[in-house]
């Protein structure tokens, strides 16, 4: 199943990350990326379920490449990862989350947090939501 939403994998789990046409997807992939993250997809990733999991694969056709605003597409390594969070950029997310909310992909749940983009240490904080709300 191909879904709209960029995606990097944090040592062995990965981070959807979904939002409108420029809320911010690729700019927080990039600074995970920069953090030592690795691409799965930019703007777009094949998912499926495996041994029970969801499962993030870069597409063929865009496999590698994310767009740097201000620069243009850049290429990079990527590989797949099981899904543990979905961040939903949202501009109105609450201020303080007791638990993540879930949602459910393939028929499998798993975890999902509002987040605000435009709030400062964006790549530290969503580091953070993987190690406190992912699966």
């Amino acid at each position: 199943m191909l879904h709209q939403a960029s995606c990097v994998a944090i040592a062995d789990r990965g981070m959807l990350i979904e939002g409108p046409p420029g809320s911010g997807k690729s700019t927080l992939a990039l600074a995970l990326i920069d953090r030592g993250a690795m691409l799965v997809g930019d703007d777009g990733v094949t998912l499926a379920v495996r041994d029970g999991a969801l499962w993030a694969a870069p597409p063929p056709n865009i496999a590698g490449l994310l767009e740097v605003r201000n620069v243009g597409l850049t290429r990079f390594p990527v590989r797949s990862a099981r899904i543990a969070l979905l961040l939903r950029l949202d501009p109105a997310a609450p201020r303080h989350v007791a638990q993540a909310a879930s949602v459910s992909f393939l028929g499998v749940a798993i975890p999902m947090l509002a987040f605000d983009p435009a709030i400062g240490a964006r790549a530290i904080r969503a580091e953070l939501a993987l190690r406190l709300h992912g699966a």
